[in-house]
């Protein structure tokens, strides 16, 4: 979940240890359809999957601290997303970010901007990666460490195997426990639809 968006100038970026040691959450689209292509790949290259986030697009991370998570918060998530709608999306390309990063682009791409803006619009105060870049790019990752030369592996065999058609049906809010390094869903919000704890 933590890999990149598009870098920023040389602004500050706000910290959020504190969070981390008290446990995060994050806001993802799960892409199932991905999964046979990049798992294997990102069981390797992105812990993210070691700790239990399947294959996905980040909505917002880092999102409210788990502690703070309650009825409240649960409900206007539950409002927000049920007013937006399912969209179908096509993972076309391999990009990557540096040469730290390989992730498949989706596109159209616009919905899920939308949909972080959205979020940092009814909850202020949370950015994207806490505000470490200036530009919202959506992106799968497939490898986010390693040597350049595995990730490039990764990017050949993943590439020959797109495009990968898939549609956004719901956001996952997952949280994160950092004692154990697992991470879990708390809350399933529909697109369009009803809760699901």
């Amino acid at each position: 979940m933590r890999a990149c968006l598009r870098s920023s100038t040389s602004h500050s970026v706000k910290s959020h240890a504190h969070d981390a040691l008290n446990g995060e959450s994050g806001l993802v689209v799960p892409v199932p359809a991905a999964a046979p292509v990049v798992s294997p790949w990102r069981e390797r290259l992105d812990l993210s999957a070691v700790h239990g986030v399947p294959a996905h697009v980040t909505v917002l991370y880092p999102f409210v601290p788990p502690a703070d998570i309650g009825g409240e918060v649960v409900g206007r998530l539950a409002r927000l997303f049920a007013s937006r709608q399912t969209f179908f999306f096509s993972l076309e390309s391999v990009e990557w970010f540096g040469d730290d990063v390989v992730y498949l682009a989706p596109s159209p791409s616009r919905a899920f901007v939308e949909l972080t803006l959205a979020v940092m619009d009814e909850f202020p105060g949370y950015e994207p990666y806490a505000g470490a870049f200036d530009e919202i790019v959506p992106h799968l990752t497939v490898g986010d460490r390693g040597a350049v030369a595995e990730l490039r592996r990764a990017a050949d065999a993943v590439s020959p195997r797109l495009p990968i058609d898939a549609r956004a049906t719901e956001v996952w809010l997952m949280v994160g426990a950092p004692a154990h390094g697992q991470w879990t869903v708390h809350s399933r919000f529909p697109l369009g639809g009803r809760t699901v704890d």
